[in-house]
């Protein structure tokens, strides 16, 4: 037994020594950072201070810090609302057909991500195919404004995070036992209420990972705002390379992204301590015993 430890420890060491020079060490040393001032000349300057924490309750940080947070919850959800059924009808589906359906699930990876986002920016320009077709439509006028808005971040980050939510919860579908949903109708539930009650809950797992693996990145977006959102779609992503690559002020923007590392720690945590308590819980047949 102690030798089967002693092997599965072997085999997971290069991997937490790769973590913890790799993830560990930067997010220590950007913690470290946030608590030193701004140097004159683009640098970390010597001695500790408070104050570039407390320089991120200026409101401008609280608007970009809200916009974050919303547009990276309803692109979760509209993910999540897409994906749902995608993935039920890709787990019901045949095996031809699901080969093909996950196939065109795929496709878009094989495509440079930078490309997909200048196809979405053409597309939404005012001279662009979307946007001269809503206007025929009637549907927008022509001063109405397509690209650089927080729509259109929206939009794009639904269409670049959507797969990575299909994906999760067609995995947990194609496990689920189907039969659960046709005895529901027996016993006189409908379709939607079986689907709502016995399958949702029977994925859970699955749409939690969707959860997971959608909001982490798009809290942390920066190409998509920077390209399609303009000032009106900036993000905290793009708020943190501004004061690297711009304002030169390294502390601030550690400050920034000690912030973003809590955002995208607490999800996680949360997830992880309703999973324990889930487990600790008794089932039904546990309790009778």
């Amino acid at each position: 037994m102690k030798s089967g430890r002693r092997g599965e420890w072997l085999v997971t060491l290069p991997s937490f020594g790769w973590l913890v020079v790799f993830f560990l060490i930067p997010t220590l040393i950007i913690f470290a950072f946030a608590f030193k001032p701004a140097d004159p000349f683009g640098g970390v300057g010597e001695g500790w201070t408070t104050a570039t924490i407390a320089a991120i309750v200026d409101p401008q940080y609280s608007t970009i810090l809200w916009r974050t947070a919303w547009i990276s919850l309803l692109t979760t959800v509209i993910c999540l609302v897409l994906a749902t059924p995608a993935g039920y009808a890709i787990a019901r589906a045949t095996p031809e057909a699901r080969a093909r359906l996950l196939l065109a699930v795929i496709v878009p990876f094989w495509t440079s991500f930078l490309i997909r986002i200048f196809a979405w920016k053409v597309l939404l320009h005012p001279e662009g195919a979307l946007k001269q077709g809503l206007v025929r439509l009637g549907v927008v006028s022509d001063q109405t404004t397509l690209l650089y808005t927080a729509g259109a971040v929206v939009l794009v980050m639904v269409y670049t995070f959507l797969p990575f939510a299909i994906l999760p919860i067609y995995a947990a579908a194609e496990k689920f036992d189907f039969r659960l949903l046709e005895a529901a109708q027996d016993l006189g539930a409908s379709r939607l209420r079986a689907f709502f009650e016995i399958f949702l809950p029977g994925i859970r797992r699955g749409l939690v990972t969707a959860f997971l693996v959608v909001f982490i990145p798009a809290l942390g977006s920066y190409v998509i705002p920077d390209l399609v959102g303009g000032p009106n779609g900036e993000m905290l992503g793009n708020k943190i390379a501004q004061r690297v690559f711009v304002d030169r002020n390294l502390p601030q923007a550690s400050a920034l992204s000690v912030l973003l590392i809590l955002a995208v720690l607490l999800p996680m945590a949360a997830v992880l301590v309703t999973q324990a308590r889930q487990r600790r819980e008794p089932t039904i047949g546990e309790e009778d015993a």
